[in-house]
């Protein structure tokens, strides 16, 4: 059974929308963030009247059907940010969230692949056969669409929302709007360029939606990821490939050669630099390992 519209809730994600100019994807997650406390809360009436044991009960509720404790803290993170509003905007005397403690974030580090794996993918479209229903332009298509995920670091719906016009050849740039509808500028390796420029000639494609499907439409974010899944399966790479492990490994590539933490934050789009920091976790293991299989005295104590 739907929900009846909550007033209090859509004047929250009006305002995450106008002021705060938050994107399409976290205005769905609060959405249903706040749509799915209302319903699993037995006995709601209102926002207003809720406390701090309600919340409680809740994140027990979360944790007993074993949600991961990502997912838990996107919920709460939602349910912080609306009481926040009331609290300052909508008049709440007390805000209950502030007395709930959630559970701390467990820190996976990210998996990335070596550069061969990656090497191996790239090399992949334009040598394997066409699919008889793939427009003949899709090989083209397809490398550089890898080609860009790897020399960009882009995610997934940046790549997938790029224009043809935000591609500049000359300076080998290319303008995303990321989170937050920030926009920023990332450099492009001279293979993403000659592979655009091959997919664009080959494609027909000049103005407008820079990846089409076969009947000229912008490619989802799916179709996009079918891509890359086809391309690790074919490679024969042991890792379940996903668009953001490119991104992981483009972070990972350049700390292992050199570049500096501040200049990967900036090419990631990363608001925050301890978001970029995990990545230094990911150098760290490997020269751990360097170190344990090649040092004569590096046996851990047992």
């Amino acid at each position: 059974m739907p929900l009846e519209p909550d007033s209090l809730t859509e004047r929250f994600l009006t305002f995450m929308e106008v002021e705060r100019n938050a994107s399409p994807r976290t205005l769905e997650n609060y959405r249903h963030a706040l749509d799915t406390f209302r319903k699993d809360h037995r006995g709601f009436t209102s926002w207003e009247a809720l406390a701090a044991d309600d919340f409680r009960r809740y994140l027990f509720e979360q944790m007993k059907a074993e949600l991961g404790r990502a997912t838990i803290r996107l919920h709460f993170a939602a349910l912080r940010s609306f009481f926040k509003f009331l609290s300052r905007r909508c008049g709440l005397a007390k805000n209950p969230l502030l007395e709930v403690q959630l559970p701390k974030q467990e820190k996976k580090l990210p998996v990335t692949l070596t550069v061969n794996q990656v090497t191996s993918m790239l090399d992949l479209p334009m040598v394997t056969p066409k699919e008889k229903q793939a427009p003949a332009w899709a090989p083209e298509r397809d490398a550089a669409i890898l080609e860009m995920f790897y020399s960009t670091g882009v995610r997934i719906s940046e790549l997938a929302g790029m224009n043809v016009e935000d591609v500049d050849v000359y300076t080998e740039t290319v303008k995303v709007l990321g989170k937050g509808r920030k926009q920023r500028f990332c450099p492009m390796g001279a293979p993403a360029v000659t592979a655009v420029q091959r997919y664009r000639s080959k494609a027909g494609v000049h103005d407008g939606a820079l990846f089409r499907s076969k009947v000229g439409k912008r490619m989802t974010t799916q179709a996009i990821t079918d891509i890359v899944k086809k391309y690790c399966r074919l490679a024969g790479v042991p890792v379940k490939v996903t668009p953001h492990k490119f991104r992981h490994s483009f972070a990972t590539h350049l700390l292992d050669n050199g570049a500096d933490l501040r200049s990967v934050q900036e090419l990631l789009g990363h608001a925050s630099l301890s978001t970029t920091q995990i990545y230094t976790h990911v150098t760290t293991e490997r020269m751990k390992k360097v170190y344990e299989g090649a040092h004569p005295r590096a046996n851990k104590i047992s």
